[in-house]
């Protein structure tokens, strides 16, 4: 073979493994909108969504810095997709909200508010009465999932009282009036040791006080109590625990600040309320009441009771285990939370690469 056969040969073999190259090489990602802050499974989550969110729980005019907006819009995104990932289940077990029961939770919802002073309330959030039944009918709709696939398949023997009961004896033998008690803290400071699931935690009094309003409205959706605690509360000891602080003799309790005590005597078992002390929130739920004396399984409070707990302690988990199993199906892209990280730290208007 020739010098110049064999330089031919050399380059008809170079060309051959660069056009195999560029077959293998993988296509170019397509640009992503910047609105597109999320796909679910090819369903887009779009900066009006989660903007939308954001204004129904923050207060108009809070003055809170950029970088703690950003962080709030990103936990309510987060929070999107969970419901998306929800709102897809529920569709697949044909689940259905009948448009009565959107109603009575909407107009609960104005219950005490005259319509002026409600329509003003959302013009200030620019929000119209439209965008405040979807956001109720998606909140809803992820409840009855929950309710299908985790609270009613939750059981509590006879035996799991007793259990419990024998394991706790001491704790039913009261020498005065006792109050089992749950609360949610919410302080306008940042808190060392913070402890709860989503490390969500207001600086500002703008942002305690709009925290304790989305958590309001969250209950008023069917929220479970314990699950808002633990996702929200910035009291590190009782927070893991689902607010649950136990049991409160009456002596204790008079040792309380005064707006606490005297709000937690007036409560009725299964209503809370919310006490503001120095600046911070404790939303309080006053969960039994139980009179002075030796106490066993065959009172109906006592029985209840602890079947309350423990289907609480069993729905917090299931529940928790419940999202993840579903979340881990789902392909999540979170484009706005990759922005942050590009930007270092803002949301860039500039469409980028979806990741490869």
């Amino acid at each position: 073979m020739s010098i110049k056969e064999g330089r031919g040969l050399l380059l008809l073999v170079l060309a051959l493994a660069t056009v195999a190259g560029a077959c293998h090489s993988k296509p170019t990602a397509p640009r992503v909108s910047p609105d597109v802050w999320a796909v679910v499974d090819g369903r887009e989550i779009r900066r009006g969504d989660v903007e939308k969110a954001f204004r129904r729980t923050a207060p108009p005019n809070a003055g809170t810095s950029e970088e703690e907006a950003t962080a709030g819009k990103l936990n309510v995104l987060d929070q999107l997709i969970s419901q998306d990932i929800m709102l897809a289940k529920a569709n697949e077990l044909k689940i259905v909200l009948p448009e009565s029961e959107l109603d009575a939770a909407f107009n609960d919802q104005k219950k005490n508010i005259s319509d002026d002073v409600f329509n003003k309330a959302l013009a200030a959030r620019n929000l119209t009465a439209a965008d405040l039944r979807e956001a109720l009918r998606r909140d809803l709709l992820t409840q009855k999932v929950i309710e299908r696939e985790v609270t009613s398949k939750i059981t509590v023997t006879d035996q799991d009282v007793n259990d419990f009961f024998q394991a706790n004896k001491a704790q039913f033998n009261l020498t005065e009036d006792a109050f089992h008690i749950a609360q949610i803290v919410v302080t306008p400071i940042r808190d060392a040791g913070l402890n709860n699931r989503t490390g969500d935690d207001a600086t500002t009094p703008q942002a305690a006080a709009a925290k304790v309003q989305m958590l309001m409205e969250r209950l008023k959706a069917g929220a479970p109590f314990g699950q808002l605690a633990m996702d929200f509360s910035e009291d590190p000891q009782s927070a893991p625990q689902g607010g649950d602080v136990g049991m409160v003799s009456l002596s204790a309790l008079r040792q309380a600040p005064p707006q606490l005590r005297d709000a937690v005597m007036k409560l009725q078992p299964g209503s809370l309320s919310v006490v503001t002390m120095n600046g911070a929130y404790t939303m309080v739920a006053l969960l039994a009441k139980q009179a002075a004396g030796q106490r066993d399984p065959g009172m109906p409070e006592v029985r209840d009771g602890i079947m309350t707990t423990l289907r609480g302690r069993r729905e917090q988990l299931l529940r928790t285990a419940y999202l993840e199993t579903i979340r881990n199906k789902a392909i999540v892209v979170n484009h706005a939370a990759r922005r942050i990280v590009e930007s270092q730290g803002k949301l860039s208007p500039v469409p980028s690469a979806a990741p490869k």
